[in-house]
C-alpha cells in the first residue's frame, strides 16, 4: 500500500510510507517540493498543504488558523502535522523560492567558487582572477528536513539522513560549478565553503553526535581541504571556532579584520537561523557566543513569511493614506508574502505608534496616525491580529516569534558585554552581518530593541561578511593564515549552560533593549 500523490499538473506518484515520519517529509524527499521554504513541522508557513481525496484525518487548531474551516471541510490539511501513512492526496502548485542570479562582469576563463552555506539560504559568487563575475542566492535545499540547526542535526542522526542531507547540497554545488563552467568557458579550480558548524558537519557527512547533545563539542575544527564530489575541486573549510560558532564567523572576521582596519572593541553579530556573535576586544582576544534564533528573520516559519525574491514585500512605509508595502523588484501576481525585514519594518512601525506595546500586545495607539492603524486590528481564528491588504495579516503568534528572536539577540549581546565588563557605549562598532544585515533598517532594529539606545550611529550594515571573507580565502594569500590563527584567540561563552538562562531570556522578551 502506498501514498498516492496527485500533482497540480496531472502527475501521479506512489510513495512508500515511512513510519515515524510526517507526510510532509515523505513528499519532500520525493523532490516534489524542491525549492519550497517549508517551516518543517511548525504548522506556520502553510506551504505543505495537501487535500485528502478521502478520509481526511482530524484537523487541529493550527490548521484551523492557517487554512480556515471551509478548507478543512474540503479535506485540506497541513501535511507536516500528519503521519506518513497510506492515503491519497492532491497537492497544489508548489510556492517555490526564487533563485536570484546576477551577472557582474564579462570575464571568462577558469574560476573559483565561494559559497556561504547557511541553514536557510545559500549565497555564492564566481571569481575570475579575483574579480566577481557572477553571484547568486537561493534556498538551502535541506530546509524541508529541518528549518533550524537542532532539527537539521536530528535529521542527520542516522546514516540515511546524513546521506540525503549531504547529497542535497553537494549536488547543488556541483550543478553550480557546471553551470559556471559553461558560462565562463573554464573550469572550477578552487572552492571554499563557509557555514556554521552544523552545516559544515552535514556537508562533510560527519556524524553530528558531539553537536547534537550536551556537552557540545567539536571533533572537527576545519582549517583544511576536503573532497566533496568528483566534479568539484577540494573545498577549503575555514576554522570552526566553537560548537555553534562556525566557519561563517571565521570568514566574517577575515573580511572585517584581515580585509579592513577595524577599531577595537567591536561586535560582529551574524543574524541567521543560528545567531553567532563575536566580541573582538583586540587583535589577540575575542569572546564568542551563539543563540538559536530560528528561521523567522529569513522569512521561514511566519504565517506569510517568504525568502527574498521577486514580488516579496521587504518593508513598509507609513503614509497619511496608510501602510504602503515596498517590494523586492516589482509586485507580482503570485501568492503574497513578506521577508524577515518586512516583518521587522511592520513591527517597528506599530511599536512607534503604540499599536503594539513593549510586551507585544496590540493596543489603540498614541499618535495622530494611530487611529488609522488601529482600525486594522481584528481577530482571526480566535487570535488577535493586525490586518493588511491582499489577505495578509500579522497575528499575535507571529509577533511572539519576532519577540523571541529579539530576546535571543539581546541576550547574546548583553551577556558578551557583561563578560568583558563593557557597556554598549564602549564599543567602537557593531557589525550586523548576514543577508539580513544588508537590507534591514537600523532604525527598526533600535526601535524593536535589538540594539541599545543610541547605538544606531555606530552600527554598520556589513552585509554578507561570511561570503566576503570566503572570497578572500580564495584570492588573498594572507587570508588563510589569518583565519587559522583565530581559534587560539577565542574564548567561547556557553550561554545555555547557566541554569538561569531561561530567566535571562524571558527578561528580554520585551520590545526594548535589556542590559
Amino acid at each position: 500500500m502506498s501514498i498516492l500523490v496527485h500533482t497540480h499538473d496531472g502527475g501521479q506518484f506512489a510513495l512508500d510510507p515511512h513510519q515515524g515520519d510526517t507526510l510532509a517529509k515523505t513528499i519532500f524527499l520525493s523532490r516534489l517540493w524542491q525549492g519550497v521554504a517549508l517551516c518543517s513541522g511548525l504548522g506556520k508557513c502553510g506551504l505543505c498543504r495537501v487535500r485528502y481525496i478521502s478520509d481526511a484525518p482530524e484537523s487541529n487548531r493550527d490548521e484551523l488558523k492557517k487554512l480556515g474551516q471551509e478548507a478543512l471541510d474540503n479535506g485540506w490539511r497541513l501535511s507536516c502535522l500528519h503521519p506518513s501513512e497510506v492515503c491519497e492526496v492532491e497537492i497544489p502548485a508548489p510556492v517555490r523560492s526564487q533563485r536570484a542570479v546576477t551577472s557582474l562582469a564579462e570575464k571568462f576563463g577558469d574560476f573559483a567558487l565561494a559559497v556561504d552555506l547557511g541553514t536557510t539560504s545559500i549565497h555564492w559568487t564566481v571569481l575570475v582572477d579575483g574579480e566577481r563575475v557572477a553571484s547568486g542566492q537561493e534556498l538551502n535545499p535541506q530546509t524541508g528536513l529541518g528549518s533550524e540547526v537542532m532539527s537539521r542535526l536530528a535529521a542527520a542522526a542516522t546514516a540515511e539522513g546524513r546521506a540525503v542531507l549531504r547529497a542535497l547540497v553537494v549536488d547543488r554545488l556541483t550543478e553550480l560549478a557546471t553551470i559556471a563552467a559553461s558560462n565562463q568557458n573554464g573550469v572550477c579550480t578552487s572552492l571554499a565553503v563557509s557555514g556554521n558548524s552544523a552545516m559544515t558537519y552535514i556537508l562533510l557527512g560527519k556524524e553530528p553526535d558531539d553537536l547534537a547533545t550536551a556537552p557540545y563539542e567539536l571533533s572537527y575544527t576545519g582549517g583544511d581541504e576536503n573532497k566533496l564530489d568528483a566534479g568539484l575541486p577540494s573545498a577549503y573549510i575555514p576554522p570552526l571556532l566553537a560548537p555553534f560558532v562556525g566557519a561563517d564567523l571565521s570568514a566574517g572576521l577575515t573580511a572585517i579584520e584581515h580585509g579592513g582596519e577595524p577599531e577595537y572593541p567591536f561586535l560582529l553579530a551574524d543574524l541567521g537561523t543560528n545567531g553567532e556573535f563575536i566580541l573582538a576586544l583586540s587583535p589577540d582576544e575575542r569572546i564568542c557566543a551563539s543563540v538559536p534564533m530560528g528561521p523567522a528573520l529569513e522569512g521561514v516559519g511566519l504565517s506569510f513569511g517568504r525568502t527574498a525574491g521577486p514580488g516579496a514585500i521587504t518593508s513598509f512605509q507609513l503614509t497619511p493614506k496608510g501602510l504602503v508595502p515596498r517590494y523586492f523588484g516589482e509586485a507580482s501576481d503570485g501568492p503574497p508574502g513578506m521577508t524577515g525585514t518586512a516583518y521587522l519594518s511592520l513591527t517597528a512601525t506599530l511599536l512607534r505608534h503604540g499599536v503594539l506595546d513593549e510586551s507585544g500586545q496590540f493596543g489603540q495607539g498614541n499618535t495622530p496616525l494611530s487611529a488609522k492603524l488601529a482600525a486594522h486590528l481584528t481577530t482571526i481564528a480566535d487570535e488577535p491580529a493586525f490586518k493588511l491588504d491582499d489577505g495578509l495579516y500579522l497575528p499575535a503568534s507571529d509577533v511572539e516569534e519576532i519577540l523571541k528572536v529579539k530576546a535571543a539577540f539581546n541576550l547574546a549581546m548583553s551577556e558578551l558585554l557583561h563578560e568583558a565588563e563593557l557597556g554598549p557605549s564602549k564599543l567602537a562598532a557593531i557589525y550586523i552581518a548576514g543577508a539580513l544585515g544588508e537590507h534591514v533598517s537600523l532604525d527598526d532594529l533600535e526601535t524593536i530593541g535589538f540594539l541599545p539606545p543610541g547605538c544606531k550611529a555606530k552600527t554598520i550594515k556589513a552585509g554578507n561578511t561570511s561570503l566576503q571573507g570566503t572570497e578572500l580565502l580564495l584570492t588573498d594569500t594572507g587570508a588563510r593564515p589569518f583565519a587559522e590563527s583565530l581559534p587560539n584567540t577565542i574564548t567561547a561563552l556557553d550561554l545555555a549552560a547557566d541554569e538561569t538562562f531561561g530567566d535571562r531570556f524571558l527578561k528580554r522578551m520585551r520590545f526594548t533593549y535589556v542590559d
